[in-house]
Formats: C-alpha cells, structure tokens, sequence
C-alpha cells in the first residue's frame, strides 16, 4: 500500500483535502482571544503559506468548554466568536472551521463554518455525532485520546448513518496518564484504511494535559520534529495551533508554535510531501 494511496476527497471550501491533493495547513490560534487577533492571526499565516503554496483551513475556537480549570480562558462564546469567524472568513477569504460541544451549537455554527470539529473528549457521543451529520457540512472529528485508531470505525459509521461521507479523521496523540501524550505514527495509516483523509495534530499532540496543575503545559519545541514525521507517514493535513507570542497566548501557549517559526515548517513540510510525490 503505497503511502500516499488515494482516499476519499473531501472539499472543505474551496480546499481539497485527501492524497493525491497537496497538503493542507490548519492553523490558528487555539481560542479567539479577540477579533483584531483572529484577523491579524489569519492574515498572516495566509501571506506565508502563499510562498510555499500550501492550502490552507483557519481553525480557532468561539468557545473551549474542556478547559482543566474552572478559570481557564473560554472564549468569546458561540454568537460573538462565530461573528468573528465570518470577518476572517470574508476578509482574509480562507475557510474556517471550530469546535462545538453540544447539538444546541451546531445548527448556528453550520450557518458560518465551513467545517463542523468534534473535540478527542467528545468523539464518541453519538448525539452530536449524528447532529453535526446532519448539518451536511465537513467534519473533522478528532480521535480521543483514549481511543486506539481502529475505535474511530464506529465513529465513523455513526456520521455515514447520516448520509454524510465528508469526515475527516485527526490523530493527537494518546493518553497514558502522568500527563504525556503518546504518539504512534502507525495510526495515521490505520485512519487512513478507513477510506478518509487524515489530520495530523502535532500541537496538541505536544501537549501536556493538567501538566501545569490548574492548566495543561506543553512541549512545543517537539511540534515540527512530529510534524515532519507525519507529513513523512503520509497525512493528508497538519493541524497546529499558531501564536505569535505563545508565552503570552490566552489558552495552550506551551503547545503552541510561535508564528516567526511557521516559515521553516512550512519548507520542510513542502520538501517531504514533493518526496513523496516523487516515489
């Protein structure tokens, strides 16, 4: 089985997503901390992902509702986040895609978004699976982390019972207590057997749940080490979230890559994936 076998296309946007299309970028700060930092945030990556041609998905949250203290940084919410979300979808002209937690948020979410996530902790409750199926939009479901790879076919059949084939599969990491992060790059092929595109998340796969006591830390120094990895396994997006001052970022700075080291990444994600395409 070749590594970058065909799976099935799944157009959120404008963007293809799925071998033998290039890969894609999904990147944003990991909470909108306001709407001058989504924006700035948007434009940005956007100028640099042009230099090396890489499709890209904007990704921030209106509302982060598994934050490990009660005090963590939420979010603007679901009305005002997703009022954010169409300006940077109008004036930066890039796809967006956001979390949401509950039915009640998908029906107002899917009137914005361009692609509907499924947080890892809540990728088996099967209401809201069926929910954001029934929207009929793109769905990127990130896979728990206390969920083997092959536990996602169950996930998925719960979103095809809708009609719905545009799934997207994402990979962060497994959870083996102590507050580590594991990750097995052989999962990445065994997402893809399920016949969709898969989405490697190496900022959150970086991360260290409650690591910090009342919030999660991180080790981001590792990001581009794993994002090249998957990019060499052959997923089909990298998903990382992008600050530029993670130190200062309202939610996940120690898992967050700073945006001064998004150009290097990008270069060497590009330099892998012509490889592959080259086989």
């Amino acid at each position: 089985m070749s590594i970058l076998s065909k799976v099935r296309e799944v157009r959120v946007g404008r963007v293809p997503v799925g071998a033998p299309n290039p890969l894609v970028l999904v990147a944003g700060p990991d909470v909108i901390e306001s709407e001058s930092s989504a924006l700035r945030h948007a434009e940005r990556i956007a100028s640099i992902v042009r230099r090396y041609r890489i499709p890209y998905l904007f990704k921030s949250s209106f509302d982060k509702a598994n934050r490990t203290s009660l005090k963590g940084y939420r979010g603007p919410g679901l009305k005002r986040g997703l009022e954010i979300l169409k300006k940077v979808k109008a004036k930066i002209g890039v796809p967006v895609l956001s979390d949401v937690h509950c039915v009640s948020q998908v029906k107002p979410a899917a009137q914005v978004l361009d692609c509907l996530q499924v947080p890892a902790f809540l990728s088996r409750q099967t209401d809201l699976l069926l929910a954001v199926g029934k929207a009929g939009l793109p769905i990127n479901v990130k896979k728990g982390q206390f969920l083997a790879p092959w536990d996602m076919r169950t996930v998925v059949e719960k979103i095809e019972s809708t009609g719905n084939r545009r799934i997207l599969l994402t990979e962060r990491g497994n959870s083996f207590g102590y507050n580590y992060l594991v990750n097995d790059m052989r999962s990445l092929a065994i997402l893809r057997s399920l016949g969709y595109p898969v989405v490697f998340d190496a900022g959150h796969s970086t991360q260290l749940p409650g690591g910090l006591k009342s919030a999660s830390g991180g080790q981001a120094e590792f990001i581009p080490l794993l994002a090249r990895a998957a990019a060499a396994a052959g997923c089909d997006a990298v998903f990382v979230e992008v600050h530029e001052n993670p130190a200062k970022a309202l939610c996940d700075g120690p898992s967050s890559l700073a945006l001064k080291d998004l150009p290097a990444l990008l270069g060497e994600l590009s330099a892998i994936r012509e490889a592959l395409c080259q086989r």
